[in-house]
């Protein structure tokens, strides 16, 4: 490939579930410079899943630092953001965080949701949103504040998704991405625009729900205050960015009609790039970053984070992620007859069940670890296959696969997925797609490209290739046991870890899901909760909602 000219820079960030990257990228899409900080999960209660997000600025502002002290932030001509899906960051007149946010892993608003789906209609709400009402989006989370926490919910100004956040600390403006705002059913998945009527009937104000932008729109500049924190250069332009697995898309080449991006994170699934909305109850709809595309998409709470939980407690410290290959590689393709069910934390799609549980069947007293690890990475991509029989099933196709993630180094499991789902799977070039695409966003909203192609031309690179072998057979019989076993367990999943348990089986609080799957590398020590130094800045005016400045003083918040 020929360099481009000059020696401009651009800054992706991206915050993930674990933790915040961010990486710095020359115009040929080369990374120049990365750094990232870990933060913790909160769970408060059964089914609740929340982060701080001042913790989320404050691992932006350590790891950007790191990154702007190893390249010159003067040749940083743009920056975006990535970020998890479905928060909901309450801001209030004066600048201040007023709740912790549930993220995407949060469930326990399932009666919200059930009562708001019964009263509204399901097919109503899916002839705007294109999504089914969950308690995982943010819709139910918004509402559950604003019944529980009035005086909270009074004193919002605006609610941000997470990306948004980070945004708002750069510039100082609130923005609502088109490709974030799928978390709320009031918004019009097709026109891109909100739906005023619904919003009303759901109980939502869209005066507290920032203007909607593409995300590749500069949003504003790098503010004094920000640039202190970072080393960024004061008026860098910074672009509205999307969602983590949107971005990731992008940047993994993933922005054509039927292709797919498979994500290996600690979450599961796939995302299926689409020019028309397609729209079924069991997927997640969303727009692509990409103006005039569409992403079809299922997901699998404990995806990666299944591998990590068997690990921690089969394993041993000396252990790496490549140990585990090499034992799950020495055992046959069925796990000598034995199956998982990755529902750790309940489940998303297709099955919308906070009630599912994780589940080893088979087991025998000759059953081995290392057949307990590959029925995991089996598992898993059973998940992954049941989200792409439904895709298509809703008249997507979904032929070509990109697998990203952490597990996409795994060579066994990228194999068994394509094995188990009958696809050729490439792995791209590119080990950090979602702050790339981010990235990228930002070169499209400064001129530093002359369009999405442009940008994307840099994303092709593919490392390697997976092709379907001899183990097809089996795990076609494999899908079907995976498949009964769910819905013959169904019934007593709900009876034990449903809303109407008995009392004398209470379900646990929701475990704080391991963060990466084991490597040869130490993990780094969690963050602590501790108070950010970093004030936060004020909002400049926006048609929808504008706050003033108020430095965060406190991590005792209440869970929103």
């Amino acid at each position: 490939m020929t360099s481009r000219r000059g020696s401009a820079l651009l800054l992706g960030i991206d915050v993930g579930t674990s933790g915040c990257k961010v990486a710095a990228y020359d115009l040929d899409g080369v990374r120049r410079a990365q750094a990232s900080r870990p933060y913790p999960l909160l769970t408060p209660g059964p089914g609740r899943v929340e982060q701080n997000p001042d913790q989320w600025w404050q691992a932006a502002i350590l790891a950007t630092r790191e990154v702007t002290a190893r390249v010159d932030p003067a040749r940083i001509v743009g920056v975006g953001a990535s970020g998890q899906s479905w928060s909901v960051v309450p801001i209030s007149d004066d600048g201040e965080v007023l709740a912790h946010s549930p993220i995407w892993m949060d469930c326990s608003t399932d009666a919200i949701s059930r009562e708001l789906a019964t009263r509204i209609g399901t097919p109503r709400l899916l002839s705007v949103s294109g999504n089914p009402l969950q308690p995982s989006y943010s819709t139910t989370k918004i509402i559950r504040l604003r019944r529980e926490h009035p005086d909270l919910y009074q004193r919002t100004r605006v609610f941000l998704q997470s990306n948004g956040f980070i945004g708002w600390q750069l510039t100082g403006v609130a923005s609502l991405d088109r490709c974030q705002a799928y978390g709320l059913h009031c918004f019009d998945t097709t026109t891109g625009q909100y739906d005023a009527r619904l919003a009303d009937d759901l109980g939502l104000d869209l005066d507290k729900q920032p203007d909607l932008v593409d995300c590749h729109h500069v949003i504003g500049q790098v503010s004094d205050q920000a640039a202190g924190l970072t080393g960024l250069r004061a008026g860098t332009p910074v672009v509205a960015g999307g969602l983590d697995a949107a971005c990731a898309a992008f940047g993994a080449g993933v922005w054509q009609p039927g292709q797919v991006q498979e994500q290996g994170g600690q979450a599961g699934g796939m995302s299926v790039v689409t020019n028309r909305p397609t729209v079924d109850q069991r997927l997640i709809l969303s727009r692509h970053v990409v103006p005039g595309l569409w992403l079809t998409q299922g997901g699998t709470v404990a995806g990666g984070a299944s591998l990590q939980w068997v690990y921690d407690q089969l394993g041993h410290p000396q252990m790496s992620f490549e140990d585990i290959d090499r034992e799950a590689a020495a055992i046959q393709a069925g796990s000598d007859g034995t199956w998982y069910l990755p529902y750790l934390a309940g489940e998303r799609s297709p099955l919308w069940d906070p009630a599912a549980c994780g589940v080893f069947y088979g087991l025998r007293l000759t059953t081995s670890r290392a057949a307990m690890f590959r029925a995991v990475m089996e598992g898993v991509a059973y998940s992954l296959l049941d989200n792409l029989t439904v895709a298509e099933q809703a008249g997507a196709d979904a032929r070509q696969l990109r697998a990203t993630g952490g597990a996409a180094a795994s060579r066994l499991w990228t194999q068994i997925k394509a094995d188990v789902t009958g696809r050729i799977i490439h792995v791209p070039a590119a080990t950090q797609p979602s702050t790339l695409g981010a990235a990228l966003l930002a070169g499209i909203g400064v001129g530093a490209y002359r369009g999405f192609s442009d940008a994307a031309a840099i994303t092709g690179q593919i490392s390697r290739t997976h092709i379907p072998g001899e183990d097809q057979p089996v795990y076609v019989e494999g899908f079907e046991v995976y498949r009964q076993l769910y819905r013959a367990l169904k019934p007593l999943m709900a009876i034990t870890h449903g809303p109407d348990r008995p009392s004398g089986h209470a379900r646990p609080a929701t475990p704080a899901i391991p963060s990466s799957t084991p490597s040869t590398q130490a993990a780094p020590d969690p963050m602590t909760h501790t108070t950010p130094t970093a004030s936060t800045p004020s909002l400049t005016p926006t048609s929808r909602a504008s706050v003033a400045p108020h430095p965060p003083t406190s991590d005792r918040r209440p869970s929103c």
